[in-house]
């Protein structure tokens, strides 16, 4: 048999007995968030978190509106017993915020949770014990009714505590652990044994978390299964239904929305995704997954990079440029035709309408990012790119004539670096391939009206020599290009030409684009002035120029990338 070999594992059993009404479902309310990252993801940590990064983390989650928060495992680590005594003694806990402790069905380890929250105003107790066939077959070795019996006994002893610190809101969390592998019906069974304990009411509901503690089953099954739990278990009224997923087969996220479709109206999770193997459910992932289909998701998420600098500095752990919505380049584009329609669809988006932009799932502005990092040119680029970032950065409108004649030039410097260019760099090309104003360069001019149009009087030095060229037409430039192929016998003319006011990163205040036809072929240039008549102006004298660069060259047809 081969050491690869997919014949050592079955699919899942299917889950039936109910009626599948989740798929018809909309999500239209956030659920109750629960961090844990201080336990599942300090417990996954190299070097958990000393008691100052949990206060630095528990902060965080206060501040961005987590209103349920696991604080550790008290009775089984001193770190977390210290870190629970310093948010009830220091008073770190606001008045809309509970902490839940864990522990597991043992007197003890109950004893001393409850020892360690004396004094808190509120908490949840969360007791669990493991019910999977294979926990129950190879690791206890017990029935299902010895393993009901660990679970009723410790939601006993947890009664009996409350009962014993009266003037405190205690709420019950019960999980099965490894729900996803329970046979279903005996998870009910547990949870409607713990339930018939605690006795809860609609207005104090126990609250039954469904864990997939390892991932082994699709997104749509574990829908299922929370399904049928919600159809099944009685007093549906008087129960909160959570759900923690796993990341082991890379579906926790869809595993918890899909669960949400299904009735969980609870969901725990790590900011980020960290927790123990692959993870747990990232919480700032679904929330924006609610964000951008027009759900409030009840949390502040609009500065993630200070929720990134502060995970990071409490665990160690950097986040991927491509992590869904806050990664780095998560709004970046460097795909020519991707970049071309971000620029368009940005041009038509109005304020006041649903955001409508290609490529852009939502508003980078949402989240405190800007279009600085949206449109970026390496060798994939295309002219939509460059476009972009001279109008973002230089407020110039590139027209598409010399759009398609400056990209190859780009795109031809991103290979040659191996890498990005920004705004400057692509300012830089522009200037440097269509902008010449030597040997021929302009001195003066004057333009008067005349009876029929313009006259121009030009004053131009060729190779310093200086002569003054005068010439009429319908306007000033279609004067001097007149004047210019009076004097010097050529026959060019204006094929088309665009000016514009600028304002930044340029002392000038006027940009002129002109495209001029000499012969069959055209010449795009460029260039810059305190006005917009002198830069068009010095725009056909860089046209000219080179057309006798290219003349000499031999090159004039590399210049007409536009040409006809």
């Amino acid at each position: 048999m081969s050491r690869f070999d997919h014949r050592k594992y079955k699919p899942a059993p299917k889950v039936t007995g109910f009626t599948r009404t989740w798929p018809d479902q909309e999500i239209t309310k956030a659920p109750i968030w629960v961090s844990e990252d201080l336990r599942d993801g300090n417990q996954a940590l190299l070097e958990p978190m000393t008691v100052e990064q949990k206060q630095k983390l528990f902060k965080l989650l206060v501040d961005i509106g987590v209103k349920e928060i696991m604080v550790g495992f008290p009775s089984a680590s001193q770190p977390d017993y210290d870190f629970v005594r310093w948010l009830i003694d220091e008073d770190q806990i606001p008045g809309d915020v509970t902490i839940a402790a864990l522990t597991q069905c043992r007197d003890h380890l109950i004893d001393k949770t409850f020892d360690a929250l004396e004094g808190v105003p509120r908490a949840i107790i969360h007791l669990y014990n493991s019910t999977s066939t294979v926990q129950r077959e190879r690791v206890f070795e017990m029935s299902q009714d010895g393993i009901i019996d660990i679970a009723v006994n410790g939601a006993t002893r947890v009664k009996e505590n409350a009962r014993a610190r009266p003037g405190v809101h205690w709420r019950l969390e019960y999980s099965p652990e490894s729900f996803s592998t329970t046979e279903m019906d005996f998870a009910v069974r547990i949870c409607e044994a713990v339930m018939d304990v605690w006795s809860p009411t609609p207005e104090d509901k126990i609250i039954f978390n469904l864990p997939n503690t390892v991932e082994q089953v699709g997104p749509h099954y574990h829908a299922d299964q929370i399904e049928y739990f919600c159809q099944h278990v009685k007093n549906r009224d008087s129960v909160i239904v959570s759900v923690h997923t796993h990341n082991d087969r890379g579906g926790a996220l869809a595993a918890a929305e899909l669960a949400m479709l299904a009735g969980a109206e609870r969901v725990e999770g790590c900011l980020l995704g960290n927790g123990e193997r692959t993870g747990n459910m990232d919480i700032v992932v679904l929330a924006m997954n609610l964000y951008s289909m027009g759900v409030d998701p009840e949390l502040d998420l609009s500065d993630p990079d200070k929720i990134i600098r502060v995970v990071h500095e409490c665990t160690g752990i950097a986040l991927h440029p491509r992590h869904p919505w806050v990664g780095e380049l998560v709004y970046t584009a460097f795909s020519g035709s991707h970049q071309d329609a971000i620029r368009k669809s940005l041009r038509k988006q109005g304020d006041d309408e649903p955001w409508q932009v290609a490529y852009l799932a939502i508003d980078p502005r949402d989240i405190g990012r800007d279009y600085q990092a949206v449109i970026r040119v390496n060798s994939q680029s295309g002219k939509g790119g460059m476009a972009f970032l001279l109008e973002r950065d230089y407020g110039i409108n590139l027209p598409r004539w010399m759009m398609l004649s400056l990209a190859p030039h780009v795109q031809r410097e991103s290979e040659k670096i191996t890498g990005e260019l920004g705004s400057s760099e692509i300012r830089d090309l522009l200037f440097a391939h269509f902008d010449r104003q030597a040997p021929v360069s302009l001195v003066d001019y004057s333009v008067r009206r005349a009876d029929e149009g313009q006259k121009i009087s030009v004053t131009v030095s060729d190779h310093g020599q200086e002569f003054t060229l005068e010439g009429q037409g319908n306007g000033p430039l279609s004067a001097f290009v007149a004047a210019w192929n009076a004097y010097t016998g050529e026959d060019i003319a204006i094929a088309d030409y665009t000016e514009q006011a600028v304002s930044a990163g340029s002392d000038a205040d006027a940009i002129a684009f002109v495209q001029i036809k000499a012969g069959t072929i055209r010449i795009p240039a460029v260039a810059e002035d305190a006005d917009t008549l002198s830069a068009s102006m010095k725009a056909i004298i860089s046209a000219i120029n080179l057309s006798r660069e290219a003349d000499e060259t031999g090159q004039r047809g590399g210049l007409t990338a536009l040409a006809g």
